[in-house]
């Protein structure tokens, strides 16, 4: 019998959207000169985003902790011959994973290069000093050249799949993203989701704010 399943918890979501708020800005801002100043805060800020994500993926809620989708090589090929795990239907199943892992590995990469950067005329992130200049001037090559190219591929990827899932598989991967709560097939374990995850979630992420700041400072 269905059943619904608090899957998201609050700061995950949160973290969703602010994310996908800050890479629609980015790349707003990637090709403006007067907007450079915003690229940089924008990039400052998905650094503390990242950063609250990494922390939240081993005491955030049930299905928004890593452990709940590092899937070992048998299980994915178990998945894509459609012998599905019950935990596949609740949170992210071994594709979705995939997809998850790829975008924080590229976003964490694409954040540091930013930081050393230096494109020789209008910025210079604040850590380059800490780098040869070759080394600066290979990061803002991979920032520009490679880096926005891979991520723009994945957000395409992410967008398909998403869309796939709801005509093809009439699963609203949206919806649950917004609300938290998914229908599955069987009872499942809820990620916790109460005041005080959610005060934890916010002292995680002003610490990851505050240390970025620091950074920049």
């Amino acid at each position: 019998m269905a059943s619904t399943v608090r899957v998201w918890d609050l700061p995950t979501r949160l973290f969703h959207w602010a994310l996908v708020a800050c890479v629609i800005g980015l790349a707003i801002t990637a090709y403006s000169e007067t907007g450079l100043d915003w690229h940089a805060r924008l990039g400052y800020t998905v650094c503390a985003l990242l950063l609250f994500r990494l922390v939240w993926g081993f005491i955030g809620g049930r299905w928004s902790r890593f452990a709940s989708f590092l899937y070992s090589p048998a299980s994915v090929v178990a998945y894509l011959r459609g012998r599905s795990h019950p935990d596949h239907l609740v949170g992210h199943n071994p594709l979705g994973a995939g997809s998850v892992f790829a975008m924080l590995a590229f976003l964490i990469a694409q954040v540091g290069t930013g930081l050393v950067s230096d494109d020789e005329s209008a910025f210079t992130g604040p850590l380059n000093r800490f780098v040869s200049t070759s080394k600066g001037l290979a990061a803002t090559w991979y920032h520009k050249r490679v880096g926005q190219w891979i991520l723009l591929a994945l957000v395409v990827l992410h967008i398909v799949a998403v869309l796939y899932y709801l005509f093809r598989k009439r699963e609203n991967l949206v919806r649950a993203m917004v609300a938290g709560d998914k229908q599955v097939p069987a009872p499942a374990q809820p990620s916790r989701d109460d005041a005080a995850s959610r005060g934890l979630a916010l002292a995680v992420f002003a610490a990851c704010a505050s240390f970025v700041w620091w950074i920049v400072k």
